[in-house]
């Protein structure tokens, strides 16, 4: 797949408009657990996902990770490029949860294609609503929803992801995506255990019975 076939806009652009694009874009690929951005300090350019999993998360001054969002196959991240977005500072890290390739295209440019193209300004747009949408669905979560409910909802897209109902997880992997410590999870994870819910066992866990946590979730 070329940088083409990732970017919903492309035909509304002009040709001296895709061939600048083609020419700056660089594709690069990244193993497992790199560290693509962080910070606010770091302007990396616009991220385009070509293959792998991207994730993005918030650290707080104690160390404390929780996921934000993450980026799959043709998804982009805006956020990595944050000195193209006047007035808005986050500081979020970017790792490649899985191996990774990934188009980084210019801030510089973007920023041009965008005061030039409506259509590029219109995508934009709906990314950033979207990941907005994203944020404060998971600001909802964190302040009313039951932990036993995050949990059993984070395991349940865990499996649809990998395809599988065993899943290669440390209990402090899961604590860095939900934003908590890792004694809560254990003790969760464990109540799992003898609802018959999970199986347990070193680096990983094994749901056992998928419609029992979806019946968790409409509780």
């Amino acid at each position: 797949m070329d940088l083409s076939g990732c970017l919903p806009f492309w035909e509304k652009l002009t040709a001296a408009q895709q061939e600048v694009l083609t020419k700056e874009a660089v594709l690069r690929t990244v193993p497992r657990g790199t560290v693509l951005h962080r910070g606010g300090d770091d302007c990396l350019g616009l991220l385009v996902v070509h293959s792998g999993q991207l994730r993005a998360y918030i650290l707080s001054a104690e160390g404390r990770e929780i996921t934000l969002y993450r980026l799959f196959e043709r998804d982009m991240c805006l956020l990595s490029a944050s000195c193209m977005l006047r007035g808005i500072q986050f500081d979020i890290t970017i790792e490649a949860e899985k191996d990774t390739a990934f188009w980084v295209i210019p801030a510089g440019l973007y920023r041009q294609l965008m005061e030039e193209s409506a259509a590029v300004a219109n995508y934009t747009n709906d990314v950033m609503s979207g990941r907005f949408s994203e944020v404060m669905w998971l600001m909802e979560q964190v302040l009313w929803q039951s932990f036993d409910k995050r949990l059993a909802g984070f395991l349940l897209e865990e499996s649809r992801l990998e395809d599988s109902a065993v899943l290669s997880l440390t209990h402090e992997r899961i604590a860095a995506h939900l934003g908590t410590a890792r004694e809560v999870v254990t003790r969760m994870l464990r109540y799992f255990q003898q609802e018959g819910l999970v199986k347990l066992s070193r680096g990983t866990v094994e749901i056992t019975a998928p419609q029992q946590l979806e019946a968790l979730l409409e509780k």
